[in-house]
């Protein structure tokens, strides 16, 4: 079995986590939406997380909804107690699927507690504020309503962390004036670096980065020099992609999702990849590229 310590582990709040994580996203239904499936399968494959040593899951109950959540209660509980389980608030789903912004006091005292319930937790250990000011991507606007809130549930100890997620450098510092900022998620990918600077900055603060869709979402990054350095490497693009982000900060937390055995286990995989100088060159001007279009 594969060693995940070798990717090192980084602070999510007051725990060290494995920098190697798992995305629980997938293992709902199409598009998110409805039950898995194959229930079985998704049962096994969160085990398996465990099984590999993986001790921090991000989920949220806006998957499903409710779904990822019960499926993770009924896997893992009673929990591991290295396992950081992390989830996200601020969206509730219609019946056709769509996602809808759910950001008010009610909605966000109510979520708090819907996880809590379909998890079987006394508290969360990291909440993130998903900014919905825009669905598909960050936005400029104040959070200073919501983040408010989840501070105030913080302090009745319904809530010990709080990150964001799909935000600004200029949200992050205006929330960090409210209440500390334990990670950022947003999305990140060797195509996509539009957020840079904000990783550095937020690796010289100590805080964790945990970039979502690290291997494109549900389109797959498509490169030719990709494909070229994992042939030399006689590797995936998916492992040569999780070993670039590995490699480009050390705050960086991987939360790569699968509803798979055998791709969680390709995926953990990349943390046995050594890429050379010359590897990470042509990797790093995929990104470059991509941002000059």
């Amino acid at each position: 079995m594969i060693d995940i310590r070798k990717a090192g582990e980084f602070k999510l709040g007051d725990r060290w986590v494995k920098r190697v994580g798992y995305g629980a996203m997938q293992l709902a239904g199409p598009g998110v939406f409805g039950p898995p499936k194959d229930r079985e399968g998704a049962i096994a494959v969160l085990r398996e997380v465990v099984a590999q040593g993986i001790d921090h899951i991000d989920t949220s109950d806006f998957y499903g909804p409710h779904v990822t959540n019960q499926l993770i209660r009924e896997a893992l509980h009673p929990y591991p107690d290295n396992l950081v389980i992390v989830t996200k608030l601020c969206a509730r789903r219609g019946a056709d699927g769509s996602w809808i912004p759910a950001m008010s006091a009610a909605e966000l005292t109510q979520a708090v507690h819907d996880n809590l319930r379909n998890l079987g937790l006394d508290v969360l250990e990291v909440v993130n504020l998903r900014s919905m000011l825009n669905v598909h991507g960050p936005a400029e606007g104040s959070l200073e309503a919501p983040f408010t809130v989840l501070a105030e549930l913080q302090r009745q100890g319904l809530v010990r962390h709080i990150g964001l997620s799909n935000v600004t450098p200029t949200q992050v510092a205006d929330a960090r004036r409210i209440a500390p900022v334990v990670c950022v998620q947003n999305l990140y990918n060797i195509a996509n670096r539009n957020d840079d600077a904000l990783i550095d900055t937020l690796a010289a603060a100590g805080t964790a980065y945990v970039p979502f869709f690290p291997l494109g979402g549900f389109t797959p990054l498509q490169s030719t020099a990709l494909l070229d350095v994992a042939a030399r490497l006689n590797a995936t693009p998916i492992q040569v992609a999780l070993a670039w982000l590995l490699h480009r900060a050390p705050n960086i937390l991987l939360i790569p999702g699968t509803s798979s055995l055998d791709h969680l286990r390709e995926n953990v995989a990349s943390v046995d990849l050594t890429l050379l100088p010359d590897d990470i060159a042509v990797l790093d001007r995929i990104g470059e590229k991509a941002m000059s279009n």
